[in-house]
Parts: structure tokens; sequence; C-alpha cells
């Protein structure tokens, strides 16, 4: 059993939450100056844009709220999440590995090493929960890594 697994999960958990806090202020001061600014962008109005970007900053703070659940509730059961949960978990790993791709080119090396560790935190959960599934009744099942109780 990795003994830092807990604590490494519950990390991930505050910094997803306080990421969804940073995307929802950087949204809302997008939506607040493309609005004062009158600007568009194909002739969309500004008032579609904003509405827009809040949108799309709801979704993305649901999805990263989801993911920072999961990951709380495997801390404190010290359990694997169940498959849909790790897949989920999987595409927040993915996502955050693209846009830290993004960040160095766009943002820079510090916003890239922000998105890395977070990253890390995400594959340090997965691979440290890895292959045991719990089964119906809530024991770990028989998974890859051998992680069930012996018969």
């Amino acid at each position: 059993m990795i003994a830092a697994r807990r604590p490494v999960a519950l990390a991930a958990a505050v910094v997803l939450v306080l990421e969804t806090a940073g995307i929802l202020l950087l949204n809302w001061i997008l939506s607040i100056v493309v609005d004062r600014q009158q600007m568009s962008l194909a002739g969309l109005r500004p008032d579609a844009m904003s509405v827009g970007a809040w949108g799309g900053a709801a979704v993305a703070a649901l999805f990263l709220l989801f993911c920072a659940a999961v990951l709380l509730r495997a801390a404190l059961r010290d359990r694997a999440p169940g498959r849909l949960t790790r897949i989920a978990l999987i595409c927040c790993a993915v996502a955050h590995g693209v846009v830290g791709a993004l960040c160095v080119g766009l943002v820079g090396w510090p916003a890239f090493a922000g998105m890395a560790v977070l990253l890390a935190l995400l594959v340090f959960v997965l691979i440290a929960y890895g292959g045991r599934i719990p089964d119906p009744e809530g024991r770990p099942a028989e998974g890859p890594t051998g992680g069930g109780a012996p018969a």
C-alpha cells in the first residue's frame, strides 16, 4: 500500500478547487472586458460573447469540481474510484496535459509548471489507486495489480 496516496489525493482535490476559482475569476474579468470595450468576433454581439464566456466557465467549473469531489472521496475512504469516475479523472489529466502544453507558448513557464504539478498529482493518484476497483459490496476486487484480498 502506498502511504502517500491519501494526502496526494486530498492535495489534488484542493488544487482543483483553487483552479476552479481561478477559471471563474478569469472568465468574469474576460466578460467584463468584452462588455465594456464592445468587442465582437465575426459579427457576434458582445453580450453573446460574455454569456459564452460564462457558459464555458460553468461547464469547466462543474467538471473540475466533480473531479475534486471524486478525489476527496477517494482520500477520505482510501478506496479507489469506480470505473466511470476513473475515466473522468483520466480526462481531467489529459486536459491538464494539453492545457499545460499550450501554456508554454501562450502564458509562460510558470503557468506550465502549475499545470505540470497538477498533472503529476492526478497521475500519481491514478497510479496509486490503480487496479483496485471495488466490487459491488465495496471490497477491493482482483485487478491487474492483484489488489484483492486472498481467499
